[in-house]
């Protein structure tokens, strides 16, 4: 499968067709695409949607996709690095730090649009005008500081959608904020393992300790421990494959008590031990990299 590279941390791409040229391609980057006009169906990883103005979608590198236009598309690409996501001019407080995490490496990842609403949609388009106009002026001083403030926030705007739509699907309507909120708190305490501990959920969200479990479960189709550790495991492959980060130093940061343990939880649900997944990960990258 063709692999698209880009060595910019961040560009922008507006164009429009009637035809799409490309073949099924995965990136080396993230790429969020705004449709701003047209209709047809959207193959993503296998799963077919389809697609209208105003539409955004969110891929991450090992996504592949392509379209089939119907009615004459156009499209916005926004594309961007680990490298921009990084990078000291975005904000680092803790909170967004977490909630780009949230975005960029949930293992509930919608299919289809990530935005649903209108007045959401809306809100997008006249923020992604803004930033296209200053991306073509961005010879001016100013660029740099105003294009962050967009970014910053469409991207909230995306973190906000992506957790109702995440929910929609396995929820009532009524217990959906609560739902909401305790996912929020675990994506924002996934390094925590004593936040993360019953005891500590069942105080926070005023549950008793037997119902937060069957609650859970109920409303999103899987207990709460496995979303936790799916979680942690999707950010940890993250980690090893986006990252130079040792396992010793990624077994520190998630709060394992040792490498071992680590290890063994890793390979239960990938079937090797952390080191052997990112040496065969990059040495399949590097290859296809070179077709």
């Amino acid at each position: 499968m063709k692999r698209y590279i880009q060595y910019e941390p961040f560009n922008i791409y507006l164009f429009d067709t009637g035809t799409w040229q490309h073949p099924v391609h995965k990136h080396s980057y993230f790429e969020i695409i705004f449709i701003r006009s047209g209709s047809g169906l959207h193959v993503i990883n296998d799963n077919t949607v389809r697609y209208t103005a105003g539409d955004v979608f969110l891929l991450g590198p090992e996504d592949y996709h392509y379209f089939e236009i119907r009615e004459h598309t156009t499209f916005c690409y926004i594309r961007f690095t680990e490298v921009y996501i990084n990078a000291p001019a975005l904000p680092s407080v803790p909170d967004w730090q977490r909630t780009i995490a949230f975005i960029l490496h949930s293992p509930y990842q919608c299919n289809g649009t990530i935005v649903t609403e209108t007045d959401e949609k809306e809100q997008l388009d006249r923020l992604l005008t803004v930033l296209l106009y200053e991306y073509d002026n961005r010879h001016d001083s100013s660029y740099e500081l105003i294009m962050n403030s967009i970014m910053k926030a469409m991207l909230g705007m995306l973190a906000r959608n992506m957790v109702r739509q995440n929910l929609q699907e396995r929820k009532k309507a009524k217990n959906s904020r609560l739902i909401e909120d305790i996912m929020l708190y675990i994506s924002q305490h996934i390094y925590e393992p004593d936040a993360l501990r019953i005891e500590r959920l069942v105080e926070k969200f005023n549950f008793s300790p037997g119902y937060l479990g069957i609650f859970f479960k109920k409303e999103t189709g899987e207990t709460l421990q496995q979303y936790i550790l799916h979680y942690k495991l999707k950010m940890i492959e993250s980690r090893l494959l986006a990252s130079e980060m040792t396992i010793s130093q990624i077994t520190h940061e998630f709060g394992f008590t040792d490498g071992s343990h680590l290890n063994k939880l890793f390979k239960k649900h990938f079937g090797v031990a952390p080191g052997e997944y990112r040496a065969m990960r990059l040495s399949n990258k590097a290859k296809a990299e070179k077709t």
